[in-house]
């Protein structure tokens, strides 16, 4: 717990370094340090027990990390590398990409069947759009079972990524055709796209912003042509760690943005426990 409050969060990348494509000082951009060097041991793994103690230290009860698929730009982080990380504290989240995996219904069915709690598709370093019919499939298994189909929504910096994809608007017709799918925006519009991303979340029950790669001083910016008492009711933590200066850090600093007790209930915990089906201490 963090300050009294459970605290969740939904976005972390503890990457394999074998499988990263960009070098480690574009990866983690500003955010090197000799602790993080430490969570890894000799193979270029993030060390179970050392990150297991890193997010209880930081305040955190229940975290999901993100394998990916994106040889093109980041490279390839898989679920095997993930699996050993999980815990009762830590689980993953599924990734599929139609240039890589198919039929994708069977590579979905696979992660989640090795304990997956989510779907995370990349449309910006995987290079398709978050509407390919190829993907229908997968989203229609997680319609049916309830799992959030989280969607990379904003803009990459690393090279080869095609940021056209990040645009909300290409999830309209998803929404459309599967409307109890719960559809997680991570990084909430990140660069062009903030208004459509609130437009979503605030129309449609099911649509929710994720905060994970957003400067928390920045967020009332960001969103400041929305009701900010209501968008942040859609809101859910997460970092994506390990590009931050800190995951409790960047907690008090969201927390100290939102308008009650509620809210910031709902922001750090409620509505992932909700939407991811985790559960964090009482």
């Amino acid at each position: 717990m963090l300050d009294g409050r459970p605290l969740i969060d939904v976005h972390l990348h503890p990457a394999h370094r074998a499988g990263l494509k960009p070098s480690w000082d574009v990866w983690v951009q500003d955010f090197d340090s000799p602790a993080l060097h430490d969570l890894y041991d000799g193979d270029g793994a993030v060390r179970p027990d050392a990150f297991e103690a890193m997010l209880a230290g930081e305040g955190v009860d229940a975290a999901v990390v993100l394998a990916e698929y994106s040889p093109r730009v980041t490279g390839w982080q898989t679920v095997e590398q993930m699996l050993p990380l999980c815990s009762d504290r830590v689980r993953m989240a599924a990734n599929v990409n139609p240039h890589v995996h198919h039929p994708v219904a069977d590579e979905l069915s696979r992660q989640l069947d090795l304990g997956a709690v989510a779907l995370k598709v990349h449309p910006v370093h995987g290079g398709f759009p978050a509407c390919d019919r190829a993907l229908y499939p997968a989203y229609d298994i997680c319609q049916d079972r309830g799992i959030p189909v989280v969607v990379h929504c904003g803009t990459s910096t690393f090279p080869g990524a095609q940021n056209r994809f990040g645009d909300p608007i290409l999830l309209d017709e998803v929404l459309r055709d599967f409307p109890d799918l719960d559809v997680v925006l991570a990084h909430g519009g990140r660069g062009w796209w903030y208004d459509a991303a609130a437009f979503l979340a605030l129309a449609n029950e099911h649509v929710w912003i994720e905060l994970s790669g957003l400067p928390p001083s920045r967020l009332q910016a960001y969103y400041a042509r929305h009701n900010w008492a209501r968008l942040t009711q859609k809101m859910i933590f997460g970092t994506d760690w390990p590009g931050i200066p800190g995951i409790a850090r960047n907690a008090r600093a969201v927390a100290a943005l939102l308008p009650d007790d509620a809210t910031t209930d709902l922001v750090l915990w409620r509505n992932a426990a909700q939407v991811y089906h985790l559960k964090p201490p009482a």
